[in-house]
């Protein structure tokens, strides 16, 4: 299995990282963490790539009672969406919880995993081209 949920933007970098941030807000996900990937690597190795930004997306209710199931989830959290360029498209993609939840043997943890996974499913289905 895949795991992450993809699509292609049809506009700019920029739109789409914006885009992308509306519909997790609609989506009651809140931004903990953005890591501009692309000003890192110059900075660090002093290598050029292309635009490239993980958001670490938190949708607080789900944090919350995924913690109090388990509470070594923590370091599979939060949701990372990324939004990056190549060969001139823009590509966007959140991570599937059922997928990182999933190697956790924590039956309750695949509900909570699930209902997050079509909250991101409809993130990022309605920033389809």
């Amino acid at each position: 299995m895949h795991y992450g949920i993809s699509t292609i933007y049809n506009g700019s970098y920029e739109e789409a990282v914006s885009a992308a941030r509306s519909s997790l807000a609609e989506e009651q996900f809140g931004i903990l963490t953005e890591i501009d990937v692309k000003a890192t690597m110059k900075k660090k190795l002093d290598v050029e790539m292309e635009k490239y930004i993980i958001l670490g997306a938190c949708n607080p209710p789900f944090a919350h009672q995924a913690l109090q199931a388990e509470p070594e989830i923590g370091l599979l959290l939060p949701c990372n969406v990324i939004v990056y360029e190549k060969d001139g498209a823009v590509h966007i993609s959140a991570i599937r919880p059922s997928i990182g939840m999933g190697m956790v043997e924590n039956p309750s943890l695949a509900k909570i995993a699930s209902q997050v996974e079509e909250k991101l499913e409809r993130v990022i289905s309605g920033l389809s081209a």
